[in-house]
């Protein structure tokens, strides 16, 4: 489950946020919330949205995917909040464009 470009020349993982993104879904799994094969289906019908796009192989597109694909699986589970999700999102988002580079992104 590591990019597809990992290997002796690449870490598993580009961005600390990659790690955690994989680390929350091995955790949620371990809890109970979903099975690896809703997990499978969810993120590869997300790598083939991207496919289809022409945009799976945009650099962190993979872990974006990752991403994507474990918000959506969390709302069909019941597990969180589609709107809050949204929101969260567009929060960080806003907080990463207004912190100067090189300092801690945070929430207001």
């Amino acid at each position: 489950m590591n990019r597809p470009d990992a290997g002796k020349d690449h870490p598993p993982f580009a961005a600390p946020w990659q790690a955690q993104a994989f680390a929350l879904t091995v955790h949620l799994h371990q809890q109970g919330v979903f099975t690896w094969k809703e997990w499978g289906e969810h993120f590869s019908g997300q790598r083939h949205q991207s496919a289809q796009a022409g945009t799976a192989d945009a650099p962190d597109r993979y872990y974006l995917d990752w991403v994507q694909a474990l918000e959506q699986l969390l709302v069909a589970k019941g597990e969180a909040d589609g709107e809050v999700l949204a929101t969260l999102r567009q929060a960080w988002t806003d907080a990463y464009l207004r912190t100067p580079h090189g300092e801690p992104v945070t929430l207001e």
